[in-house]
């Protein structure tokens, strides 16, 4: 059995170091107004390091997004299966919903620094590429088009919906949240593609 490298201990640790500091200084001050010095001396590293990992603040801070859209799209993967053999969101939605709150203190910065990070834009995105199919599982649109419109209103809904449960600090029980969420979103396909089904008549 191979050994790690320790090279690459090292290296994971710095880039894990200089998110850490990114995310504290975004809590204090605006994106744009945070250096790379300013987040070398707060990881208490020097500036060299930096430069070996990251070209910049704005690659930086691309990388801490994209770590975590990688995590929620394999817990999307891992629930897929059972989403799709019970017509419905749930599954997904409340492993989805167990990691935001796991880092809740992270997304409530890239929530707030979404114009810097374009994280909403990312968001929507995973919502468009995962739940594509499902729409034309379960409900075979004529339209695509349909299938985008719809899929842009939930994901922004789900931005919304957890940006509130966030500033509300929680106060709705997690289940409450999932149940309203459910019914909105199932609310909105069924109502949609059941007025496309009345003008195919």
């Amino acid at each position: 059995m191979m050994l790690k490298n320790p090279e690459d201990r090292r290296a994971r640790r710095s880039r894990k170091l200089l998110k850490e500091s990114l995310l504290e200084l975004m809590k204090q001050k605006t994106f744009a107004d945070i250096s790379v010095r300013d987040v070398t001396d707060a990881a208490d590293m020097n500036r060299g390091t930096f430069y070996l990992h990251y070209s910049g603040t704005a690659e930086l801070l691309q990388s801490l997004e994209e770590d975590l859209l990688e995590e929620i799209q394999a817990l999307v993967d891992a629930h897929m299966q059972e989403t799709v053999a019970v017509g419905s969101v749930a599954p997904v939605f409340e492993p989805v919903l167990d990691f935001a709150v796991e880092h809740r203190e992270t997304c409530a910065v890239l929530f707030t620094s979404s114009e810097a990070s374009g994280f909403f834009q990312s968001i929507q995105r995973l919502v468009h590429e995962n739940g594509t199919p499902l729409v034309r599982a379960w409900f075979s649109p004529a339209d695509p088009r349909q299938t985008d419109y719809l899929l842009n209103f939930l994901a922004w809904g789900f931005i919304g919906l957890l940006a509130e449960w966030f500033e509300k600090d929680m106060a709705l029980p997690k289940a409450e949240l999932l149940a309203a969420a459910q019914r909105m979103a199932e609310g909105a396909s069924a109502a949609l593609f059941a007025q496309e089904g009345r003008g195919r008549k």
